[in-house]
């Protein structure tokens, strides 16, 4: 008879393409994924995949039984998302963040999947969005929280939140509180995002232009740097001011006033589409509950950022990367 076992190793084996990727996926042996194969293949009396330079791929009988395989699948997962014991799902799930996102609400997030899934664990890693997309589609993570969405037809994504981005500097630096022009704000340096991410671009296209001296742009891979640097008055920093709150409510950093605008940071949550995602799915779901109810999408209230000490208890302290 044929079980599930064989049906989603099957799957994962079309889904990745190969032997390999599905015993690294299952947390099995290549020769144990060719014995699922072999049997299933003998049970049902046809040839269900072909492979060519290591590849694996359907053939016509094959791609008949995908389309039943993942309604089974399917059907599977949703029996137990509704009638099993939410705490008893288990695993390990990896998650890839941009920083913006640890410096919010992630904190929040771990909290909740701690009491509402005690057995499920979360190894997160922080890294910016260019590299969270190719690490998502090469199977490295299975849920990412980046500027987005992605748009392969392979991704399933949900809006999270948006961020304004503001102009912020020390008030050692004199600037006022008056509107200040793109001609003041090019006398000081500026501090940003990461090279090869949006905002940045975005940014050095503001200042790049000929009747302004040439720019003088800092780019860090780590936000608690360039608010550092910030507060030190040795530039303008550039970036959401959600994370900077106690900062501009205690005085060390203030808002400059300008006309330059530039568009929010809009962040999703993506996925990509699998034979089974319920866990997946369940934390991508608490995520955007949190980032809706936590007041950062635009029309909502926002809560207070979680300080460093908060974070500190709840994630480790690698040098993170902005998304």
């Amino acid at each position: 008879m044929v079980d599930f076992k064989a049906l989603e190793t099957f799957l994962w084996v079309v889904t990745l393409g190969s032997f390999r990727g599905a015993a690294h996926k299952l947390n099995t042996t290549q020769p144990a994924i060719s014995q699922r194969i072999a049997q299933l293949e003998r049970e049902l009396g046809v040839r269900l995949l072909q492979r060519d330079h290591r590849m694996a791929s359907p053939t016509p009988s094959g791609r008949q039984l995908m389309l039943y395989a993942e309604k089974l699948i399917g059907l599977r997962t949703e029996m137990l998302a509704v009638v099993g014991d939410q705490s008893n799902m288990r695993g390990v799930l990896r998650l890839g963040v941009a920083e913006t996102i640890v410096h919010t609400w992630l904190p929040r997030l771990i909290e909740r999947v701690n009491r509402l899934y005690p057995n499920l664990s979360l190894e997160i890693e922080v890294d910016i969005t260019p590299n969270l997309r190719a690490r998502l589609l090469a199977q490295e993570i299975e849920l990412a929280f980046l500027l987005g969405p992605m748009t392969a037809s392979t991704v399933r994504s949900r809006v999270l939140c948006e961020y304004a981005i503001g102009f912020l500097a020390s008030p050692s630096l004199g600037l006022g509180s008056g509107e200040l022009a793109v001609e003041d704000l090019a006398r000081f340096p500026i501090i940003t995002f990461p090279r090869k991410t949006q905002p940045y671009e975005i940014v050095r296209s503001l200042f790049n232009k000929p009747e302004l001296p040439p720019i003088r742009l800092h780019a860090s891979a780590s936000l608690g740097t360039v608010v550092h640097m910030a507060i030190e008055g040795l530039g303008i920093a550039v970036i959401p001011t959600a994370i900077v709150e106690s900062e501009l409510s205690d005085g060390r950093l203030q808002l400059l006033h300008t006309d330059l605008k530039i568009p929010p940071l809009r962040f999703s949550a993506s996925w990509l589409a699998s034979p089974d995602t319920v866990a997946i799915e369940r934390v991508a779901e608490l995520a955007v509950d949190i980032a809706h109810t936590g007041g950062f999408m635009p029309d909502a209230t926002p809560e207070a950022a979680p300080d460093a000490a908060q974070l500190r208890d709840i994630l480790p302290a690698p040098e993170p990367a902005i998304g």
